[in-house]
């Protein structure tokens, strides 16, 4: 894994990232809560020209398509994380993220669609983008997106 040196906003120009604003939430919760130095992000549906990225894992979509969806969701967890703490370079450590994804009962690459995200955590913060990681197969997701990713960040 690539070590931390450069500013984060640094490491997302050169990745040709530029990140969203905050989501409005779909329902009855808010985007991030900071509890101490912890903040819990929302789960953020994967989304294409600002709809839902829908399909079912093993019926309708692949595994190399949901990846990029994975990585497209973490690019808004991302944005939301900005808006919670002001500024990326506070965030100290990813420490955890849960990935529902979309899937028919056979399917089992659950953990390769969720390294969308996680490599992309992993070239944003270097070190500090090492995260515990649950990857869950579920019947559907809200709207029928076909991924669906929380995150715990430690914060400055």
């Amino acid at each position: 894994m690539a070590s931390s040196s450069g500013s984060v906003n640094d490491r997302l120009r050169s990745l040709g990232i530029t990140l969203p604003p905050v989501a409005i939430p779909a329902a009855a919760y808010v985007p991030f809560v900071r509890t101490g130095n912890l903040v819990f992000i929302s789960g953020h549906i994967a989304k294409r020209d600002g709809k839902p990225w829908v399909g079912q894992l093993g019926r309708d979509t692949d595994t190399a398509t949901s990846k990029a969806a994975a990585r497209a969701i973490a690019i808004d967890l991302l944005g939301t994380l900005q808006a919670a703490v002001g500024d990326l370079d506070k965030v100290e450590r990813i420490v955890k993220v849960m990935s529902l994804v979309n899937s028919t009962p056979d399917y089992t690459e659950q953990h390769l669609v969720t390294n969308g995200c996680s490599e992309l955590l992993a070239e944003v913060f270097g070190d500090k983008g090492a995260h515990a990681r649950s990857a869950f197969g579920v019947a559907q997701i809200p709207l029928g997106a076909c991924v669906e990713i929380e995150l715990i960040a430690q914060v400055a």
